[in-house]
């Protein structure tokens, strides 16, 4: 099998063999090959180093002493699920093998083994587990993107702010994107980790506001089995699955008070622990954090720690608000018009229509504007989205509406509505804005046609 170059190839492999000469032999071997090792040479060593980090492959000889090496398998695996284990042995033995294979093993290697074995054995593992991770990146990129933004850009602003991201990928520092909701920021989070030496790793993301603080806790650092009521197994957390790859941190303006210490602590020594567990853990991982606050006003309020925040801002991309990118409009909703259409009829937007979206103001930025052409061509029949198939507030000459306005209480309701609507990213987030609940926020959508 041909070996694969650069830094997806590498592997962190924990070598556990109590025969000192054979650890070194395949320490050397597997270096040699540009791999990361970490020989010990009992079962307790073992499980301390994979608690203190992640580990692709383990070489785990099958008498470890008076110990049994099958017996390691398990452990090593509670910590790195995702690890593959090949046991090395004198003793081979079909019954041995199976039991291995049982516990969890993916490949049984005979004493003496030859380098060219051990390295076919690695290229195996980093082509397995470039796939894996190659997996999870399109699940994670399906679950997470919206298409909500186009990097191709005439605004001026919006230029510099991509080529500030494109600059900063090519390093491993923090990156702080700063700009209103639906502005694209995870978007360009992601954009800079494809651009980025660790494109090929794993892009995980955590929303800051979307749990409790303890929930929170346990999913960006893990947690073990009992650490809590309902933590039925262990979980190692969204920092270990993002070895070697980016963590993306949405709003974490909203992270509460007490976990930042803890971040703050990842940021600066990339140590952590999981909850419930006293074993000091590192990981290589790249953080990029996003806010739609002012983490300026919330670090002088308390809310924020400003060491924290000094932390996070190392370098800081503000993407623009739609409104200030004006000849962006059209070009966005042109490509919307094209990956949203559910038959290929509808091909344009009538002249009226292209007059009016260049004309709103979208509060609620690009989602907003990928919201309203997806509505329009559910509602759009022909070939062509009119007028009559965007939302009220895109007439001619729309009414301006303020509070203390001479107008129907509905109006300033439905108004409100369809901009909390816009500016966030489910009905739940919008219902507990409005504070009300999902099932009133439904009606009021079906009375007011949004």
């Amino acid at each position: 099998m041909a070996r694969t170059d650069g830094p997806s190839a590498r592997l962190n492999v924990l070598v556990v063999d109590d025969e000192v000469n054979i650890g070194k032999a395949l320490s050397f071997c597997l270096e040699t090959g540009g791999h990361r090792v970490v020989a010990v040479t009992n079962p307790e060593d073992a499980a301390a180093e994979a608690k203190r980090r992640s580990f692709d492959l383990a070489f785990v000889d099958l008498r470890l002493g008076t110990a049994s090496g099958i017996d390691l398998i398990p452990v090593l695996l509670a910590d790195s699920p995702w690890m593959k284990i090949v046991v090395i042995t004198a003793y081979a033995a079909v019954d041995t093998a199976v039991e291995a294979m049982r516990r969890g093993a993916m490949d049984y290697l005979p004493k003496p083994f030859t380098p060219a074995q051990v390295n076919a054995i690695a290229d195996r593992v980093a082509q397995l587990r470039a796939l894996e991770e190659r997996v999870q990146g399109l699940e994670d990129a399906l679950r997470e993107s919206h298409g909500d933004v186009d990097l191709t850009t005439a605004s001026p602003a919006m230029q510099r702010a991509v080529s500030l991201a494109r600059q900063a990928a090519a390093s491993d520092a923090t990156v702080l994107l700063r700009g209103e909701s639906g502005t694209g920021k995870g978007v360009l989070a992601r954009a800079i980790h494809s651009w980025s030496a660790r494109a090929r790793m794993p892009f995980t993301v955590v929303s800051c506001p979307s749990l409790s603080p303890e929930l929170l806790e346990s999913e960006l650092f893990g947690h073990v089995k009992g650490a809590f009521t309902g933590a039925l197994r262990d979980n190692p957390g969204r920092i270990s699955v993002s070895e070697g790859g980016t963590l993306f941190l949405d709003e974490v303006g909203d992270l509460p008070l007490g976990l930042q210490p803890k971040l703050l602590r990842f940021l600066q020594d990339r140590e952590y622990e999981r909850v419930g567990d006293a074993a000091t853990r590192r990981a290589d991982v790249r953080v990029i954090a996003a806010t739609n606050a002012g983490l300026d006003e919330a670090v002088r309020a308390g809310r924020f720690r400003e060491d924290l925040f000094y932390r996070l801002n190392v370098v800081s991309v503000d993407p623009p608000p739609l409104r200030d990118r004006p000849d962006d409009v059209l070009a966005l909703a042109e490509r919307f018009l094209l990956s949203l259409r559910r038959r290929p009829g509808i091909v344009d937007f009538s002249d009226e229509a292209r007059a009016a979206l260049r004309r709103y103001s979208w509060p609620g930025n690009v989602r907003e504007l990928r919201n309203v052409v997806e509505r329009a061509l559910i509602l759009c029949k022909g070939e062509r989205v009119g007028l009559e198939h965007l939302p009220a507030g895109f007439s001619p000459e729309p009414p301006p509406t303020h509070l203390g306005d001479l107008v129907p209480l509905s109006r300033i309701e439905e108004l409100h509505i369809r901009r909390v609507l816009a500016a966030t990213k489910s009905l739940d987030e919008a219902a507990r804005v409005l504070g009300i609940d999902p099932a009133t926020l439904w009606r009021r959508r079906k009375d007011y046609g949004i």
